[in-house]
Parts: structure tokens; C-alpha cells; sequence
């Protein structure tokens, strides 16, 4: 599979994050520390809930499958990126950024995916609390997981299928540290406008598609929150989806403003790219055992049985 061009390009050039060689040494370290947490914060996450009897339940369920997403996430752009930190010339093949792009979109799509369906989880145990083991059964809980992986390996093939339908003639420079699809149409001397249009209802509808259960999910949520008379009940319920919250604000926050906005290149647009695919996967499982006591019962009972 190769993109269509006029000058047979084989390969990109990556400018990367910065061509002082001081500040690669920097970022280098700071990126392999987000690296390393990432992947053992994930990855223990995924032990605990797998390991201790009293996590399985729908909502850790869902975790398990965000925190596989979030390491997959990370492993799509860091390694590249640690790589290239260390290289005199950032270079990819036109193959390795078709399938940059395939799972950069695969990934977070998936992950907007599992915020939704764990924001109407969240809305099932808060406001029908009697029947949530009825509503929530194992059946539903992994066709909704399958549903989301499903739904993720469509746009990210749609979106791959436009990636291949630019032509491209001498630019090569992709000014970004990764491939991503909008980094790539200041390079094609074809109309984009097309192109354009479908990425962005493709994001809006992806996007929004899943934003907007989470809104009325949590309409609901703090509507049935507030009808609570006791302040110390309103706090104990609000606790239980605070974490989830605060990981949707963080990945939809930057993923939209990263999508919307014009590609340019500039310092925002590389910040909020290195939010949205290394810092967001890295903090959600600093988040979920930080502020549940549940999981960290969980990690005490777990590191207790095997040290």
C-alpha cells in the first residue's frame, strides 16, 4: 500500500519537537520517564483488576480495556519519537506513517469510545441503582467494548483511505514529531478541500457521537447528585465518576482542539498533540487509583500477595 504522488516519495522527514540539541537531550529524558509511567501504571492497572476478584465488575471491566487502549496509544507515537530525539535526521516510510495514522486514529477513537460507554455506566449505577447488575449485565458490557474497538477500526480505516488519496509532489518536511493526518495537507499539491471536509465530519461525528452521551449521561448524574438532601451522600456519590470525569475532560479537551483547529505546526498545536496521545495515557491510571479507594484496596491486596 503507497500513498499516490508525483515524485515517487518513499519517506517523510519529521522536524520533531525542537533541533537543539540540548533541548532533544531534555525532552528525551522527560519523554522516557511519560513512556516508562505509562506503560507500568497501565499495565500494573491492568494486573490489579485482573487479579483481584473484588474489580470484577462492569466499571473496572471498561477500565481494563481504557488502560490496554492507553498503552497501546503510547506505543504508537513514543517510541518513534525517543528514537528520533536520539537521531541526526527524523525520517518515516510512507508505509510506517499510513500505519501511524491507521492506530493514532484507531486508538483515541476507541478511547472516546470507552469514556462514553463508561459515562452511561456511571449513569446506570448512579441513577438506577437497584437495577444496575440488570442493566449492565456481562453480555451488554462486552458488546458495548466490542462495539467501541468496532466503530474505532472503521474511522481509522476511513480515515487511512483518504490518507492514501492525496497525491504528493516534492514537499516532504512533515512539520509535527508524528504522523498525523492533518499534518500531512500542507504537503499535497492536490485540492484538499474534499479530503478536509470528510476528516472533519468524520471527527465531528466520532467525536460528538460519543461527547454527547457523556452529556446527558452526566446530566443526569448531577440532576439525580442534587436531589440528594445529605451533603455527605451528594459527595460519596459525585466521588465514584469524579475520576471519570476528570479523564474525559482531559482527552476530549485537548482531542478536539487538536482536530478542529487548523494544522499549523506551531507550538499549541505540538502541546496539545503531546497531551492528547502521551501525558492523557499516562495520567488515567494515576488518576484511577489516586482518587478510588477501591483500586487502591486493590494494589495493597495484590503487591500483599505476590511480595
Amino acid at each position: 500500500m503507497a500513498l499516490r504522488n508525483r515524485s515517487t516519495i518513499t519517506e517523510f522527514i519529521l522536524t520533531g519537537l525542537s533541533d537543539d540539541p540540548h533541548i532533544q537531550a531534555l525532552l528525551f529524558v522527560l519523554f522516557l520517564v511519560i513512556y516508562l509511567l505509562t506503560v507500568m501504571g497501565n499495565l500494573t492497572m491492568l494486573l490489579v483488576i485482573r487479579a483481584d476478584s473484588h474489580l470484577h465488575t462492569p466499571m473496572y471491566f471498561f477500565l481494563s480495556n481504557l488502560s490496554f487502549v492507553d498503552l497501546c496509544f503510547s506505543c504508537v507515537t513514543l517510541p518513534k519519537l525517543l528514537k528520533d530525539l536520539l537521531s541526526e535526521k527524523n525520517t518515516i516510510s510512507v508505509e510506517g506513517c499510513l500505519t501511524q495514522v491507521f492506530f493514532v486514529f484507531f486508538s483515541s477513537g476507541t478511547e472516546a469510545c470507552l469514556l462514553s460507554v463508561m459515562a452511561y455506566d456511571r449513569y446506570a449505577a448512579i441513577c438506577h441503582p437497584l437495577h444496575y447488575g440488570q442493566v449492565m449485565s456481562n453480555q451488554l458490557c462486552v458488546r458495548l467494548v466490542l462495539i467501541s474497538w468496532g466503530l474505532a477500526s472503521l474511522n481509522a480505516f476511513v480515515i487511512v483511505l483518504l490518507a492514501i488519496s492525496l497525491d504528493f509532489c516534492e514537499a516532504q518536511t512533515i512539520h509535527h514529531y508524528t504522523c498525523e493526518l492533518p499534518a500531512l495537507f500542507p504537503l499535497s499539491c492536490s485540492d484538499i478541500s474534499i479530503v478536509t471536509n470528510i476528516l472533519l465530519c468524520s471527527s465531528l461525528l466520532h467525536g460528538l457521537g460519543t461527547f454527547i452521551p457523556i452529556f446527558f449521561s452526566y446530566a443526569r448524574i448531577i440532576s439525580t447528585i442534587l436531589s440528594i438532601s445529605s451533603t455527605k451522600g451528594r459527595s460519596k456519590t459525585f466521588s465514584t465518576c469524579s475520576s471519570h470525569l476528570i479523564a474525559v475532560i482531559l482527552f476530549f479537551g485537548s482531542g478536539f482542539l487538536c482536530y478542529l483547529m487548523p494544522p499549523s505546526g506551531s507550538s499549541l498545536d505540538l502541546l496539545l498533540s503531546v497531551q492528547y496521545s502521551a501525558v492523557t495515557p499516562m495520567l488515567n491510571p494515576l488518576i484511577y487509583s489516586l482518587k478510588n479507594k477501591e483500586v487502591k484496596a486493590a494494589v495493597k491486596r495484590t503487591l500483599g500477595r505476590y511480595l
